[in-house]
């Protein structure tokens, strides 16, 4: 007997994700099942998978759940696992408010990088609403490597926003190739676990614009953690660091699929601010599931 599986789609900023509510985590999604759902031909398409779960049912987030009821369990596009998604905590909360579990307001989110802090506006009528994350704080690795492109290479920022960035300034987006691959990154030692890697262009006073390649996932429209590394980044490169300062800095931070204000505030802490918008819902079968799961 056929089994009906809800998905909904939706996106933050043109990052797209394929949304799997299942509180009770009784859904079995292997690797090859996500990555079969977030194909663009053969499935539903994303750069990645929500897995909505609560936190007491999910063995990596029951430590968090006294802190915040909902896990996101979320999943690159091909399969692999990753720590924090910043575009998808947004989208993640989105779907929270829309689906009745939350209102607008504060809201503790758990992630494999910790538990973030989200804020929600009310929703306006396209069904988009404006979510700013508490991002956390950005670590600034001592270990630095190069990126490649053809014959141009880049030294790079190191900055883990609990997951690996590798930040790189260059003249022009285009010398970024066309990212289908991950640009080589040398050493590579410096991130055994693979990198996401940013290239920026400066476009005015604190205003800056970024390509990215999402280990994973290739490049995507946008990344909300890449683009907080990206502002502490030419934070730093611009001599503000507001732990010195005592002064918050704000970024604004063109991606191919919108903006995004990143602030840096003296504490450390980084708020993301976009929006996050619920396009589409159905259902799947479980017998393909089943089928592509094999």
């Amino acid at each position: 007997m056929s089994t009906r599986i809800a998905f909904l789609k939706g996106h933050g900023t043109e990052n797209d994700f394929v949304i799997v509510p299942d509180p009770d985590n009784a859904v079995d999604l292997p690797a090859t099942a996500v990555a079969a759902l977030c194909d663009r031909r053969a499935g539903i398409g994303g750069d990645g998978l929500l897995h909505v779960v609560r936190s007491a049912a999910h063995s990596e987030a029951q430590a968090m759940a006294a802190e915040a009821e909902w896990f996101m369990d979320y999943r690159n596009a091909d399969g692999s696992i990753a720590e924090m998604c910043g575009n998808g905590v947004r989208v993640f909360a989105r779907y929270l408010q829309r689906a009745g579990h939350v209102e607008a307001g504060d809201l503790a989110v758990a992630t494999r990088g910790g538990v973030k802090r989200v804020h929600i506006a009310k929703a306006d009528a396209r069904g988009a609403a404006e979510v700013t994350v508490s991002m956390g704080r950005a670590t600034l690795p001592e270990e630095q490597a190069t990126v490649t492109v053809g014959e141009r290479n880049w030294p790079s920022l190191n900055v883990n926003m609990g997951n690996p960035h590798a930040v790189a300034f260059v003249d022009d987006l285009a010398h970024a190739g066309d990212l289908y691959t991950p640009p080589p990154v040398t050493p590579a030692t410096v991130y055994p676990d693979g990198v996401n890697v940013e290239f920026v262009v400066d476009r005015g006073p604190r205003h800056v614009a970024m390509r990215v390649h999402e280990r994973g996932s290739g490049e995507t429209r946008s990344c909300g953690t890449g683009a907080c590394a990206v502002a502490v980044a030419a934070a730093r490169r611009d001599g503000a660091d507001p732990a010195v300062t005592g002064t918050p800095v704000t970024y604004t931070v063109d991606l191919p699929g919108g903006t995004l204000t990143i602030t840096e505030h003296p504490d450390g802490a980084i708020d993301m601010t976009g929006a996050a918008v619920i396009v589409a819902e159905g259902e799947i079968t479980s017998e393909w599931l089943e089928t592509i799961s094999v």
